[in-house]
């Protein structure tokens, strides 16, 4: 007699089946995940903006729009765009990887709260699309 060890077709495509359901399940948690990791990028950008603005107003009394003078970096992908008085600044940023109508936005003192991505319900808090 022959011995008989193996899989058959139908065991397999079984195990086929079902790594491809765990696989449609995982991929969109994924995609989500990054997603929130950009947000974080995008506040935690804001939050050190705000900073380097306050540490920049101790010194000259003004706020800036200027990154090169604040000494203030964004993470990858991140873009920002600041507007700045002499007695408030707001600032909008968006990530490269989200699309421009997705990102986060800030304001300070006197400063015109911006309307795009998001606009801010409060002075010195961020908002998010999402």
């Amino acid at each position: 007699m022959r011995d008989k060890k193996g899989f058959t077709l139908i065991e397999l495509l079984i195990v086929v089946v079902i790594i491809g359901i765990l696989a449609a399940i995982a991929i969109p948690k994924f995609s989500a995940t990054r997603e929130k990791a950009y947000f974080a990028a995008m506040k935690s950008d804001l939050k050190n903006l705000a900073s380097q603005q306050e540490i920049y107003y101790s010194d000259t009394y003004a706020y800036t729009s200027s990154t090169a003078l604040l000494t203030f970096v964004t993470s990858q992908g991140v873009v920002a765009a600041i507007t700045a008085g002499t007695d408030g600044w707001s600032a909008s940023v968006t990530h490269s990887a989200l699309g421009g109508s997705e990102g986060c936005a800030i304001y300070y003192g006197s400063g015109t709260a911006p309307t795009t991505p998001v606009k801010p319900t409060a002075v010195g808090a961020i908002a998010c699309t999402q």
